[in-house]
Parts: C-alpha cells; sequence; structure tokens
C-alpha cells in the first residue's frame, strides 16, 4: 500500500522534531563560546542509522549536553548513516585512533569481546523492566567495564559509555508467525552473528545473514521470506511494503552503547572525562523517551498501512531456544547470565 503525502512523511518529521528538540537551546542561541585564549577540542562520532531515527536523536543530545557542560571547549562531530562505515569497520578505527566515538549494537561487539556475547542470547530478559533494571545496575556497569579488555587480557582499545535503547527484535514475513513451526521452511535474515544464526535455527527457520542495506531488495527478490528487528526499523525501512504480518515474540533485546576509543579517553583530562560522561548518562536518559514514542508513532504507521501486528506465544520460543542460552552461557557469560536472572525489576 503506498501512503499519502502527509502520511509518507509523518515518521520522519516526528523523529527530526525529536533531534530538533535535543539542539533547541543551540539553535535558540550561540553556542558556548569558550574565553578567549582557550583552544576548542572535537571529537568524532559516528554510526550507521539515519538522522531521523530516535538514536540519533540520543546522540544528537549526548553532543549538546558536551558543548553544554564544556562551555564550548569539547565539541562533537557527528558522522550518521554509515558516512564512516559499517558498526564493525567503526570499532577497528577507535582501536586504530581513526575514530573517537562510535555508537554500536551489542551483537557487533559480541565480534570483538567474547563476554559481549551475553548481549545477544535470547530471552535473556525477562521484559523491558526486568533489561532496563539490568542495564541501570551494578552488573550493566561491569559490563560497560568489561568492554575495555579483550579475551586475551590485552586492552581491547575502547570504552563503554553508556547504553541506548533499541527495543526487542521480533519476526515479520508475509503469514503470521505465532509459534515455532510457523517458522519452518522459512528464510529469514538476520545479523552477522553466531548467537543469532543459532538462535534461528533452533526456532526452525534457514538463518540467512544479509546486510541491512540489502534487505529491503532480498525481501522484495525472494532471497528471504522475512526478518526480525524492531518497529522504528521496520517502517523507516519500509519493508511494510513487502512483509505485512508483524509478530511480537521478543526473542532477544539487544542494547546499542556508545564506546570511546581508550586513546581519546587518555587524552582527555579529568575534568573533560566527567563533561563527557555525564553527557552520555543525559542523553541515555533522553534517548530512551524517544525510543519510547518512536515505537509508539512506528505501530500507528504500521497500522495505517494495514500491517497485522500479532502477539505470539513467548514462552514456545524460549523453551525452542534453551539449546542456544546452553551452548553460549559458558565461563564468564555464565556468571553473567545468572546473575542477570537473578535480578528483580524495580
Amino acid at each position: 500500500m503506498k501512503l499519502s503525502r502527509s502520511t509518507s512523511y509523518l515518521m520522519f518529521g516526528f523523529f527530526s522534531g525529536l533531534v530538533c528538540a535535543s539542539l533547541l537551546f543551540s539553535l535558540l542561541k550561540p553556542k558556548n563560546q569558550p574565553a578567549d585564549g582557550i583552544s576548542v577540542k572535537r571529537l568524532k562520532i559516528a554510526h550507521v542509522l539515519p538522522s531521523n531515527h530516535p538514536v540519533h536523536a540520543g546522540i544528537a543530545n549526548f553532543a549538546e549536553r558536551v558543548d553544554h557542560h564544556s562551555a564550548g571547549r569539547l565539541q562533537i562531530d557527528i558522522f550518521p548513516n554509515g558516512q564512516l562505515g559499517t558498526e564493525t569497520q567503526n570499532l577497528e578505527q577507535l582501536q586504530t585512533g581513526t575514530l573517537d566515538i562510535a555508537k554500536v549494537g551489542g551483537a557487533t561487539l559480541g565480534n570483538f569481546l567474547h563476554v559481549a556475547k551475553v548481549f545477544s542470547l535470547p530471552y535473556l530478559f525477562r521484559d523491558i523492566d526486568h533489561y532496563w533494571s539490568v542495564l541501570n545496575g551494578p552488573i550493566g556497569t561491569e559490563l560497560l567495564e568489561a568492554l575495555a579488555v579483550k579475551d586475551s587480557g590485552q586492552p581491547s582499545g575502547f570504552l563503554g559509555l553508556t547504553y541506548y535503547d533499541a527495543g526487542s527484535r521480533n519476526f515479520y514475513t508475509k503469514k503470521p508467525i505465532l509459534q515455532p513451526d510457523d517458522l519452518k521452511g522459512l528464510k529469514i535474515r538476520v545479523m552477522n552473528d553466531p548467537v543469532a544464526i543459532d538462535m534461528m535455527e533452533a526456532m526452525g527457520a534457514s538463518a540467512v545473514p544479509i546486510a541491512a542495506s540489502e534487505l529491503y531488495t532480498a525481501l522484495q527478490q525472494g532471497v528471504v521470506d522475512g526478518a526480525e528487528n524492531n518497529p522504528p526499523v521496520f517502517v523507516s525501512s519500509r519493508h511494510y511494503e513487502i512483509c505485512n504480518h508483524f509478530s511480537f515474540d521478543h526473542h532477544s533485546r539487544i542494547p546499542d552503547l556508545l564506546v570511546i576509543a581508550a586513546n581519546t579517553w587518555k587524552s582527555l583530562s579529568e575534568q573533560e572525562q566527567e563533561w563527557v560522561r555525564l553527557a552520555a548518562q543525559e542523553s541515555a536518559a533522553f534517548q530512551r523517551q524517544a525510543w519510547e514514542q518512536g515505537v509508539q508513532q512506528a505501530l500507528t504507521e504500521m497500522k495505517q498501512n494495514e500491517v497485522t501486528i500479532h502477539q505470539a506465544d513467548t514462552a514456545a520460543f524460549e523453551k525452542a531456544t534453551q539449546t542456544v542460552r546452553d551452548k553460549y552461557a559458558t565461563g564468564d557469560i555464565q556468571v553473567f547470565v545468572e546473575r542477570i536472572q537473578a535480578v528483580q525489576a524495580q
């Protein structure tokens, strides 16, 4: 179904408004100007999402808060839309010192650091409240700190700053997916992540790793029968033009993270580090609100475009993926899993 002119720009206008809101202070008056004789330090941050995405709104807010706290002495230049490469390339750039900060998904980090694979485990979190109780608590802090060290014990080259909401991942195809049997015989696009691939196979589908940029065409041409993601991505990618069934099974909740190059962090004074740390925390709270609003707006647009929304049998999917949790929950990951499961939502 084609969008009317007013509807086709609805999502763009909504998220653009979020970005504008995060930058309102700087738009209403000139940016903070440092005193004469004080130099301005500029840092680069990259991510792969479009500028009308709620995660970008959080990053824009992060840049504004750094500017605010530093009185203009520390500036953040944002490079969205994969301008500086994929998330994997961005992490490599952090390690080599050609990039200062990046937004990356937890699954991408899992390909660099074994402990980060905990983020990708299916049904690790009972619900959204449990998810945030963990990430905003001691375990979340420990996981951020663990990102600084490779499996070998050597420095990873980057440090974790904060978590951004990326919602839960769910199925969308041309037919309802209500239980694992509905996936049999289907080719489902997944991220190039061993945990995601094993999870999909355990559910009964054929896992097909495809780059996000190639997914629309793959769906259109029948290379894959469906995919899995959150409502804002489903809508912003216009995948509703091909897949008219969206099934909430919440098989994974993988956060996005802000990570900073270790060398960049070391180059900052203690005061500058405090500005960055505080701005990251503030932007995380802002982004979480933006995400919640973005999900509601995406659901509205899905209904307007005749997408049927289903609630799947999550218990059946959780049972089907027990072998995946058992496979990856070993060593330090097993310790984190046990502690995460013991956390009570607040």
